[in-house]
Parts: structure tokens; C-alpha cells; sequence
């Protein structure tokens, strides 16, 4: 449960970029249909991090539907298929997955299916089902439907993809706020966020912004030693290993 303080925060920095937002629209509404922001372009991920929230707001000039996407950097991902050898479970064939996104959730101010048709976003890569892996498949079958469906579930089980499209508020005719919710497991690089203006189900407007999930402090400094010196960091957790568990044996025997 959060905090009561950080709840005032959060709304009294809503209404503070609401208020901007009123102004910007007033001087800028010949000029841009849609205009977006992100109350925070970095997700530091420190030793403590449970995960958090980044709220994106924005403002568009007349009515339309909103939808916005966030996608984070792409990466390959092996899913294996296990079978029952003589009575044990062994990993078989596979599929390599190229061009995953390593993070992806959206988000609409309505249901995705009435705001425009599936050609509209299978066009601009909208929604999970229309993102395009690369696939090389090691399977008899060479059928890779029941693999991508597993790599779905798994990224959807660890709060890597959404299941369903989160809910985009409108505070009036023309502006809106969603929260982009980041786990505990977030991977770090940069992730793009896409935010689309549709009406009568074309696209109106897009804005692309980008938002930099990073490591800072001591978790940072550990994972960038245990990468550049990954043998000295074995050795190290190792030796960490034996003295803590030679504490313990001691901490027992004395009593």
C-alpha cells in the first residue's frame, strides 16, 4: 500500500503537469495534435527496487482515441520443449526467438478491438500478437505457433507483457494520464514509447519517447564488475560462500 505522503505528491505533480499541459495546449494547439510527456525519463533500479510506476500524460487538440505501447530492448530467447524420457523430464527440440522485446505492456482509453481494425495494427506492430520474431525453429513439425504461445505465457507469468491493455483516462475532452507499471525484474536499456492519436480509426498522430531503465549505486557497481571480471566474480562469491558457511557451522557448534 502506498504511503498517504506519496499519494499527495503524486496527485499534487499531476495536477502541476495538468496545469502545464493546459497552458502548452493553448499556445501550441495549431501546431501539434498530440502532445505527450513522461513525469520520469529514468527508472533507476537500485538495491532495493520493488518496482514503480511513471506516469504519462498528455493533451490533444480535438477528440480521438488514445493508445500507447512500450516496448523495451529487443533480445533473442531459446524456448525449449521438455518430454518425458524414462521417467525424467528432458529439454528436446527448440525455437530461437530473435527481435523480442524484453519488455512490452499497452494501454487505451477503450477497447483496442472498436477503436480501429486489426490491419491498422498489424500496420504500425500494435499489440503483442503483431510483433514479428524472428523464429529458427529445431523442431520435426517445424511448427512454431505452440512455441511463440509459450513465450507469450512465460513473459506474461514473470510481469514482462501484459495480458490486457491498461486503462487511459481522460480528465477532459483533451487531456489524459495512464501509469506505465515497471517490476521488480525490469530489464535495463532503453525502452520506446509509443503513443498513438486515432480517429475514426486512422492514425492522426503519433509521438515516440524514450525512457532509459538503469542500474545506479551498489547494484549497479556489482553488476558491472560481475560482467567485466565474471571469473574474478565467481571465484570471489565462492570464497563469500565457504566463510559464510564456516561462520555458520561455528554459530551452531557453540550452541
Amino acid at each position: 500500500m502506498q504511503r498517504p505522503v506519496a499519494i499527495m505528491n503524486r496527485m499534487f505533480t499531476a495536477l502541476a503537469i495538468l496545469a502545464v499541459l493546459g497552458v502548452t495546449t493553448t499556445k501550441r494547439a495549431h501546431a501539434d495534435a498530440l502532445i505527450v510527456d513522461l513525469s520520469n525519463h529514468l527508472v533507476a533500479i537500485t538495491t532495493g527496487f520493488t518496482g514503480t510506476d511513471v506516469l504519462l500524460f498528455g493533451a490533444v487538440q480535438s477528440e480521438g482515441d488514445v493508445i500507447v505501447t512500450v516496448k523495451g530492448p529487443d533480445q533473442d530467447m531459446v524456448v525449449r520443449r521438455k518430454e518425458r524420457k524414462v521417467g525424467i523430464w528432458v529439454n528436446s527440440e527448440s525455437a530461437t526467438f530473435r527481435n523480442v522485446p524484453a519488455y512490452y505492456t499497452s494501454a487505451s482509453n477503450r477497447p483496442m478491438e472498436i477503436i480501429a481494425n486489426m490491419q491498422l495494427y498489424s500496420d504500425y506492430r500494435i499489440g503483442l500478437e503483431h510483433q514479428r520474431f524472428v523464429t529458427e525453429i529445431d523442431d520435426k513439425d517445424r511448427n512454431s505457433s505452440h512455441y511463440r504461445d509459450a513465450l507469450l505465457r512465460n513473459m506474461r507469468a514473470a510481469g514482462l507483457f501484459n495480458k490486457r491493455p491498461a486503462k487511459i483516462s481522460f480528465l477532459s475532452n483533451q487531456l489524459f494520464r495512464t501509469d506505465i507499471h515497471f517490476p521488480a525484474n525490469t530489464p535495463t536499456g532503453t525502452y520506446t514509447i509509443n503513443v498513438y492519436l486515432i480517429r475514426d480509426g486512422k492514425i492522426a498522430s503519433v509521438k515516440t519517447t524514450p525512457l532509459v531503465v538503469s542500474k545506479t549505486g551498489v547494484s549497479a557497481a556489482v553488476y558491472d564488475f560481475a560482467h567485466r571480471y565474471s571469473a574474478l566474480y565467481g571465484i570471489i562469491a565462492v570464497i563469500i560462500a565457504i566463510i559464510a558457511g564456516w561462520i555458520a557451522s561455528v554459530a551452531f557448534r557453540k550452541r
